[in-house]
């Protein structure tokens, strides 16, 4: 049982790693065009949303690869895994 609530803690240890950047700049990016239409009194939806699209995609652009490594990490720890969590049933 112990095997399995280590991998269940890696597997969301491993999520947040890769979600916070895109959320932290999806959030900052938000801001900033918040900001901008709150002075300039525009409010265009497409303003919103472009430049969050672009920021996020550039984010994982630039950690796109770390995030698979850590994914690829985390699945062989899984399947090292399945001998031992299968004998515990």
């Amino acid at each position: 049982m112990e095997a399995l609530d280590g991998l269940l803690r890696d597997a969301l240890l491993t999520t947040a790693v890769i979600a916070l950047p895109m959320l932290a700049v999806a959030a900052l990016v938000g801001t900033a065009v918040a900001v901008v239409q709150a002075a300039t009194q525009v409010q265009e939806q497409t303003l919103t949303l472009l430049p969050k699209i672009l920021a996020v995609g550039s984010t994982v652009a630039v950690f796109g690869g770390a995030g698979m490594h850590l994914l690829v990490t985390l699945f062989d720890r899984a399947l090292a895994a399945i001998p031992v969590l299968s004998a515990g049933w």
